[in-house]
């Protein structure tokens, strides 16, 4: 891509994101996000419809264009994402995370592999009742890619929705962190079937499983604390706010260049210096000006990528291939996504409780509706090598990352209303 036409793109989705957040702040009232998702499916379908009646417009080859332009996996999960999930666990209270750790880390890790054979294993007979016949371990790979929470989403629901302290650290820690273990597994997942399948590389045995898991996960999380420790030693030796942004924009840079170069995963990177960062290094080698400053900062970059992500994921559905068999099975596949969420969310959380852990009212319900997914899916799904079924498995994961977003993501507030009260919250431990 030359420097006049990334000028041009980015020209085009700033322009757009700018415009229809200003629509919806004005006029519609919408969470920010959801607002900028349900103007550009309704300017695409638009295009859709405009193409089918007027065709020698060629606006949705105008907008297929554009899009084509933009490699969305390499762009949210080798660039964005990092910076998403950064600046996400940038605000998390490490406190309320560690008082919470067994809850969140079961759900997602054993929550997270527990959907996705389920929804994989459940998947499998369905489409071949509809005649849509999916190899079983591509079936398995969709319910990785489409089980773990979108922490962009997520967190951004959040930000407008009235949860109890106990409860959001619940959320907001297993949107933070199961998506990292997501990508891990559908990347396992992803070798395996390409092996099974006589695809390029060799057999993947148990051993090797194994080792891709601890390279991915655990050095991840050893990369992300190293590097983030010495952003911080860095920090405590100065007090200049404009360096000290700059540094944990760097860090953030070169986290996620050593983790493509080493193989490791670079969501569970960056999330781990966030909280590093976002609590020690506050604490102890911020001042109060340099505070304000870093999260000025951070809630600014968040704002924008994230009006630029969902606005991108709107204007997807110009890329599917609309075959009414596809429809029926993505909408057959939506309710079977939220009961495997209802597995893998209540089974860990039962676990607890039989242990004599707390449990929050309404907990279950409200990490349901409110587990939505978002453009990691989206952006795996698109990953995926060019096997006969990956259009089929785009219109669905497509399909179910919209109702999470525009149906859950608008009536998550009801839920939490009708299942928890705020005044059930209780104090929680350290914090900041």
């Amino acid at each position: 891509m030359t420097v006049l036409s990334f000028v041009n793109l980015a020209a085009v989705v700033l322009g757009l994101s700018a415009l229809f957040g200003y629509v919806n702040h004005r006029w519609l009232g919408l969470p920010h996000t959801i607002g900028l998702v349900i103007m550009a499916l309704f300017a695409s379908v638009g295009a859709i419809v405009l193409d089918a009646v007027m065709p020698s417009l060629g606006f949705k080859a105008a907008i297929a264009g554009r899009l084509a332009a933009i490699d969305f996996y390499e762009v949210l999960m080798q660039g964005m994402l990092s910076f998403l999930l950064f600046a996400g666990a940038l605000h998390v209270d490490l406190a309320d995370l560690a008082s919470r750790k067994w809850a969140i880390g079961l759900m997602a890790t054993a929550g997270v592999i527990l959907s996705t054979f389920l929804v994989g294993t459940t998947a499998y007979y369905l489409l071949g009742a509809l005649g849509l016949g999916v190899p079983f371990l591509w079936c398995l790979v969709f319910g990785a890619l489409i089980s773990p929470t979108d922490p962009v989403a997520v967190l951004g629901i959040l930000k407008v929705v009235p949860v109890p302290q106990s409860l959001r650290a619940k959320i907001a820690g297993e949107s933070l962190f199961n998506d990292g273990v997501g990508v891990v597994v559908f990347t396992i997942l992803v070798a395996i079937a390409m092996s099974a399948g006589g695809g390029a590389g060799e057999t993947v045995g148990a051993l090797d499983v194994a080792k891709l898991f601890a390279l991915e996960a655990v050095g991840g999380g050893v990369l992300g604390f190293a590097l983030g420790w010495v952003a911080y030693r860095l920090l405590k030796t100065i007090d200049e706010h404009n360096l000290e942004v700059l540094i944990t924009l760097a860090l953030v840079f070169v986290i996620t260049s050593v983790a493509l170069a080493l193989h490791t995963s670079a969501p569970i990177a960056v999330v781990v210096a966030g909280l590093l960062i976002g609590n020690h290094g506050t604490q102890f080698a911020m001042s109060e000006t340099t505070r304000e400053h870093v999260h000025k900062f951070w809630s600014l970059l968040d704002e924008i990528l994230n009006s630029v992500l969902f606005l991108i994921i709107g204007f997807e559905v110009i890329a599917l291939a609309f075959d009414a068999d596809w429809i029926i099975a993505a909408l057959a596949l939506i309710p079977v996504v939220l009961a495997a969420r209802t597995v893998s969310v209540g089974v860990p959380l039962s676990l607890l409780k039989g242990l004599g852990r707390e449990l929050t009212k309404g907990a279950v319900p409200v990490l349901v509706w409110g587990g939505l997914r978002g453009g990691i899916s989206v952006a795996l799904v698109l990953s995926l090598p060019p096997i006969p079924e990956k259009d089929l498995l785009l219109t669905i994961t497509y399909a179910i990352v919209i109702f999470s977003i525009v149906v859950q993501g608008l009536t998550v507030a009801q839920v939490v209303k009708r299942t928890v009260s705020v005044s059930d919250d209780a104090p929680t431990s350290g914090g900041h």
